[in-house]
């Protein structure tokens, strides 16, 4: 009580005093507490926020708020400010009040949403300054394009207060650097799972995790898949090496699936799910088209065709493997236009290049494998085409999340052949839930049964290839360079990691 008022601890309330009152008039406490709840509920209700758990800390509505109620260093949000972030995104406003006070969280939502920052300052705010303790929290991601953008992010976001944030690029080196002989002058640590999983299995572990306080999964349901593609053996290692009694986990991606809720839920301690707007959809930001081309030499005529007609690169075309990536590449590059290809099969320090060059516009078409589909955020992308037909709605949703982010608009088009009818009906459900335009016969389509979906995923259809010119032009492949037989990569990475597929 406060001069016969009510001091409430949340700034959503600062409205809600009332001290110079007549007293016959202050509303009691039972009904502060009601019009404070709805407010809340408005906030919520108004940015699609859906939570689930106990004891909810209120969404933040400003950055501002941070340094008042959560202490946040004054030098991160002139950080944010110079960034020219304005206000909080929706998951922004309630994961990170979450995070603040240490809560487990699932978070869930679309591509190009924030949740990259969403993460990044709670970590901030708990480790307070640098100390000599090793590594205090961990950023595993997918891919290796992935994890270098989250680590530039934490470099921008904390510059000035001087954090160490380490990203893990040689294993032999990295082995070195923070082996049990350092001087453990870092704070937190980025990568990818087998790069880590590498300086884990050495006789001694190179990399000690007993004083990680913050565990963040990105990109979570690829994380947690099974076999070759997935990453849950590794992350079930990682998960025993961050043995702090003080460790807390959070888990974002744009998509989820049931598997990985059933995990949370039984392994997480009190946890809280967000999610913006439903489950498992594309950004509204993104106008979406499916184009029928008949059959596989049409995709080809179709592609020549919205080059002849113009567009406004960049442009991001994705395709279901790296042989087709390296036959569309070959077709293309004599069409006058300025592009180029990335897949696992390139050197790191190629797809490196490559990327800076797409960023700067030097590239203006980029033809990709799954590789690119998570996570990476391409300022600008007016256009991303589905050459090839997506093997199922999580994966179509990643990939024309690379458009349309950060509130931009963006467009997606989609090629689809006879041969992809039978996962059509996901993808127009997909679209159509976004407000897009789809005929009413795809939504008709009869359900595919989850064991021939889960086949779909992991076999796509056999397609006929690009190719019209030579096999002779085709020989030298870009970026495939000999290996020695013994010649193992020293940091543990294999193709599998650097493309989820």
């Amino acid at each position: 009580m406060e001069k016969g008022g009510i001091q409430w601890m949340s700034s959503q309330d600062k409205a809600v005093k009332g001290p110079e009152a007549k007293a016959k008039d202050k509303p009691s406490l039972k009904r502060l507490k009601q019009l404070h709840l709805e407010k809340v509920h408005q906030i919520r209700n108004s940015n699609r926020i859906n939570v689930h758990g106990s004891d909810i800390p209120d969404p933040l509505t400003t950055f501002e708020e941070l340094q008042k109620e959560y202490e946040l260093d004054s030098r991160i949000i002139q950080n944010i400010k110079a960034a020219d972030f304005q206000t909080p995104t929706p998951i922004q406003m309630q994961a990170i009040p979450l995070m603040m006070h240490r809560r487990e969280v699932l978070a869930c939502a679309p591509t190009g949403s924030g949740k990259t920052m969403a993460f990044c300052l709670p970590l901030l705010t708990h480790l307070r300054k640098p100390l000599n303790k090793g590594f205090r929290a961990l950023i595993v991601a997918p891919t290796r394009e992935l994890a270098s953008q989250t680590h530039r992010e934490l470099l921008k976001l904390s510059e000035g207060v001087g954090f160490r944030i380490h990203i893990i690029n040689k294993g032999v080196d990295a082995a070195r650097r923070y082996g049990p002989k350092s001087a453990k002058k870092f704070d937190i640590l980025v990568t990818t799972p087998n790069r880590l999983i590498y300086l884990l299995n050495q006789d001694p572990p190179a990399v000690d995790l007993s004083h990680v306080e913050w565990l963040v999964v990105d990109e979570s349901d690829k994380l947690f898949e099974d076999g070759k593609t997935g990453f849950r053996d590794q992350l079930a290692t990682i998960f025993l090496a961050c043995s702090s009694p003080k460790i807390c986990r959070a888990f974002f991606s744009a998509t989820f699936t049931t598997e990985v809720e059933q995990w949370c839920k039984l392994n997480l301690d009190n946890l809280v799910s967000v999610n913006i707007g439903p489950r498992n959809t594309a950004a509204e930001t993104v106008e979406q088209e499916l184009l029928f081309v008949g059959a596989e030499n049409g995709k080809l005529l179709a592609m020549r065709d919205l080059i002849k007609k113009g567009f406004m690169p960049p442009v991001l075309v994705f395709v279901q493997s790296i042989e087709r990536a390296r036959e569309l590449f070959h077709e293309l590059v004599y069409e006058g236009i300025n592009v180029d290809v990335i897949h696992a099969d390139r050197t790191q320090q190629q797809r490196d290049n490559v990327v800076n060059s797409f960023r700067s516009g030097k590239i203006w078409v980029l033809i990709c494998t799954a590789l690119m589909a998570r996570g990476i955020d391409f300022k600008g992308v007016n256009l991303v085409v589905n050459y090839d037909f997506p093997t199922s709605a999580v994966e179509y949703i990643h990939r024309i999340g690379r458009t349309g982010r950060a509130g931009h608009k963006g467009k997606a088009v989609t090629f689809f052949t006879e041969a992809d009818k039978p996962l059509l009906r996901s993808i127009a459900t997909v679209i159509k839930q976004a407000g897009c335009p789809v005929p009413d016969y795809m939504i008709g389509f009869k359900k595919l049964k989850s064991k021939v979906k889960r086949q779909l995923e992991k076999k796509p259809p056999k397609r006929s290839t690009i190719r019209t010119t030579p096999r002779f032009f085709m020989k030298k492949k870009p970026g495939k360079g000999k290996r020695k037989k013994g010649n193992v990569k020293p940091s543990g990475e294999n193709p599998d990691e650097s493309t989820g597929s």
